[in-house]
């Protein structure tokens, strides 16, 4: 019952401090950070650091005329899209799976420590994975835009933060926009 009791405190304290100390996702381009809405219990799908890239994805080819993009670039932004929805689609199935192994060992008594610290740390270096493609897919669609266009798609997320920032009815944005 002891060990229990002590592996069920070492796993409260680890998942405290990982979400406490996880880093929020910096988004260079706008001056802005974008923090996780959570761990992985409820591990993120669209929302909080790993959904910032999708999302800016999107928006950059929901307003390609605004921003001024040529069929060609809208087709290679739609690559990054695509190449970003597949690592993020398998990546995040990858941290549940090793989400779901972790509960089970934590649920066992006989497990060694050092086993659950060796499957916390893979977790976490999958979705260390994960935000590095999100960083990848954002570069690479900054590379497609020329720096008029990267102005202009800069200015229309700006317009659509503060919109959304001064709508009453939408809950405000997550992160600090």
């Amino acid at each position: 019952m002891k060990t229990r009791q002590l592996i069920t405190g070492a796993m409260s304290m680890i998942a405290m401090l990982g979400l406490g100390v996880q880093p929020s996702l910096a988004d260079p381009e706008y001056g802005s950070a974008h923090a996780p809405a959570g761990g992985h219990g409820g591990y993120e799908d669209m929302t909080g650091h790993h959904g910032h890239a999708a999302d800016h994805l999107r928006h950059m080819l929901k307003h390609q005329q605004e921003i001024g993009l040529t069929e060609e670039q809208v087709k290679k932004l739609k690559t990054v899209e695509l190449d970003y929805d597949r690592a993020r689609i398998k990546a995040d199935a990858e941290i549940r799976v090793a989400e779901r192994e972790l509960l089970a060992l934590a649920e066992d008594e006989k497990t060694d420590l050092s086993a659950l610290e060796a499957k916390v740390k893979q977790s976490e270096m999958l979705d260390v994975g994960l935000r590095m493609s999100a960083f990848k897919a954002r570069r690479d669609a900054l590379a497609v835009l020329t720096p008029e266009q990267r102005e202009k798609a800069k200015a229309s997320h700006e317009k659509r933060m503060q919109e959304m920032r001064n709508s009453p009815q939408s809950p405000p944005p997550r992160g600090s926009h």
